[in-house]
């Protein structure tokens, strides 16, 4: 474990010491699952990131990512931030494009720049897979909020990209704001989805964006997440398949993180092609911290 490379970033950050925090670790083939899952929780981010090798294999990079309590298949902010590093710090040659092998497979992630002269980094999820559709009842219970703040022109599903999340449409931004998880209530549907709960409504604190997002994650460890690429990514594919805007092409600016002091901004893009929903989220990553672990 001595002196293996470690480095810190903000990921959907518009700023430093915004968006979702993440460590990423270089050349941790040495370390045991057991020992990343120490490290995992030491960090005590949502997620820690472990790149095996500066070699590609099958043309992406081999990273597995680990809550501080659990390996997973696939996350959306981990993906991006680890991206990142591996553009800047592992590839000898300028790329517009690096491949991650995950749990999941290969997840692809490219560079653009914006109107603004800024990078953004855009990744590309599986197609989704929706599941099973949950009462408003049942989850006004968990959420402790009153049934009438649930949007009920839309279901309450559980969707796929990679990870599940269930997808919960909510009114106002106020019963966003009040929304909380009632664990001993949750804990009766883990049998079903051991994944996180996303609530949106189409209200939000700065004009320019169009949805507001909140993400909770208890049964991982993560009572809020300040980001979550991979949640989003299951909006997105949400959005799309009930025409939310009116139609299956989705480009939307979701702000979230604001409860916990961490604001974040995810760009979210689906369209049908071939008969499955597209999914691409994107945003930015900001450069923290470089250092060793000892």
């Amino acid at each position: 474990m001595v002196d293996l490379e470690l480095y810190i970033v903000d990921v959907f950050a518009e700023k430093k010491y915004a968006g979702n925090q993440l460590a990423v670790v270089r050349n941790a083939s040495t370390l045991t699952s057991e020992q990343m899952q120490q490290i995992a929780n030491e960090m005590h981010y949502s997620e820690t990131t472990f790149i095996l090798s500066d070699q590609t294999i099958n043309g992406g990079y081999n990273v597995r990512i680990f809550t501080p309590q659990n390996e997973v298949p696939f996350a959306g902010h981990p993906t991006l931030g680890t991206a990142y590093i591996i553009k800047k710090y592992v590839e000898e040659t300028e790329t517009k494009k690096v491949v991650l092998n995950l749990g999941v497979g290969q997840i692809p992630v490219t560079f653009e720049v914006d109107s603004n002269g800024q990078e953004v980094l855009w990744m590309t999820q599986k197609a989704p897979i929706f599941g099973k559709i949950f009462s408003t009842v049942e989850m006004a219970n968990i959420l402790q909020l009153k049934e009438e703040a649930f949007d009920t022109r839309y279901p309450i599903q559980e969707v796929s990209t990679g990870m599940p999340f269930i997808v919960i449409p909510l009114k106002t931004l106020e019963a966003v704001e009040n929304a909380k998880t009632n664990i001993e209530n949750l804990q009766k549907i883990a049998k079903d989805v051991r994944g996180g709960l996303l609530i949106f409504c189409p209200h939000a604190y700065y004009k320019e964006n169009d949805l507001n997002v909140r993400v909770f994650v208890d049964l991982y460890g993560i009572p809020e997440d300040p980001a979550t690429g991979s949640g989003n990514g299951c909006l997105a594919a949400y959005l799309s398949h009930y025409r939310y805007f009116g139609s299956e092409k989705v480009y939307v600016r979701v702000e979230q993180g604001f409860a916990v002091r961490r604001p974040s901004l995810l760009l979210l893009q689906a369209q049908i092609r071939n008969g499955e929903i597209d999914v691409h989220v994107g945003g930015k990553v900001i450069p923290v911290a470089v250092g060793k672990l000892l």
